[in-house]
């Protein structure tokens, strides 16, 4: 069997909204539409990275409200958030389908989102591997970022999957040149899911690869991502877009299974990706 790879996004794309807007904002006493532009504003104060200033913001809250970040805390609050309809059986629905096709499919994410909150949701265990945001903790506290990754960092983590490299520290691997028929995983036999404009660096390259990329869009808020979906189709980032609905039957659900038999396709032929069949 060949080994295939669907990679994720994670907030709008498996689950609605940001992670912290389930619980942690508000038991800081803020609320999203406090907290976002308060991390938007220290970045350009500071000239600094808007996922090490959230970071930064959320241990700061939470020291003033005289409480630690600890990773049960996150892993507590990452059990609340609520996930795109279907997504809970999508995975041994998807599964079944690739195995049809000789197809071995792996699960991963790369999310600016937290590793700790991710770690909590009922959907962890389907991932071979989560790249995520991290802090690194003292006596079980929070006390620094550890792991950060932004929308341009996130090209690295699709060679670090691509290369079968499943740690963060390890930079020789990752900068090591390898002939791609080497790597466990081509890119030819990738699909990126994502939501919006902080992944369109992975979608990009992802098709530059050879692979795929579906844009997502949360159902309930079609018309304020009307113009980010306008915007991904004409500048051409990913191959399809469709609501994240991961329900049987769904537009989602039919996409992915027609990806899924093209690349079993080209495989059985032994075309390259620019092949038509």
């Amino acid at each position: 069997m060949h080994k295939a790879a669907i990679v994720y996004d994670f907030d709008g794309t498996l689950a609605p909204g940001n992670m912290q807007e389930h619980g942690f904002i508000t038991s800081v006493g803020s609320t999203k539409e406090e907290f976002w532009p308060k991390t938007k504003e220290f970045a350009r104060l500071h000239d600094a990275d808007e996922v090490l200033t959230y970071m930064r913001l959320m241990l700061q809250a939470a020291a003033v409200k005289g409480h630690s970040i600890t990773r049960q805390s996150l892993n507590e609050l990452g059990a609340r958030i609520p996930l795109f309809a279907g997504v809970s059986d999508w995975f041994a629905r998807v599964n079944q389908f690739a195995a049809g096709l000789s197809l071995d499919l792996e699960h991963y994410v790369i999310s600016s989102g937290l590793h700790e909150m991710i770690e909590g949701c009922p959907i962890f265990k389907e991932f071979r591997q989560v790249y995520a945001s991290r802090f690194i903790y003292e006596d079980g506290t929070a006390v620094w970022p550890g792991v950060a990754i932004n929308y341009t960092t996130k090209t690295q983590f699709l060679f670090r999957i691509n290369k079968g490299i499943e740690s963060t520290w390890d930079n020789r691997s990752i900068n090591e040149w390898t002939h791609p028929e080497h790597r466990p995983l081509p890119f030819e036999r990738m699909v990126f899911i994502g939501d919006g404009e902080t992944d369109v660096p992975a979608m990009k390259m992802v098709r530059h690869q050879g692979g795929y990329a579906v844009a997502v869009f949360d159902p309930e808020k079609f018309a304020e991502r009307k113009a980010t979906i306008h915007k991904l189709i004409s500048a051409d980032r990913c191959n399809y877009v469709a609501p994240a609905d991961y329900t049987s039957g769904s537009q989602l659900d039919v996409t992915v299974g027609g990806i899924l038999q093209r690349i079993a396709e080209r495989e059985r032929l032994g075309l390259s990706p620019a092949s038509t069949i």
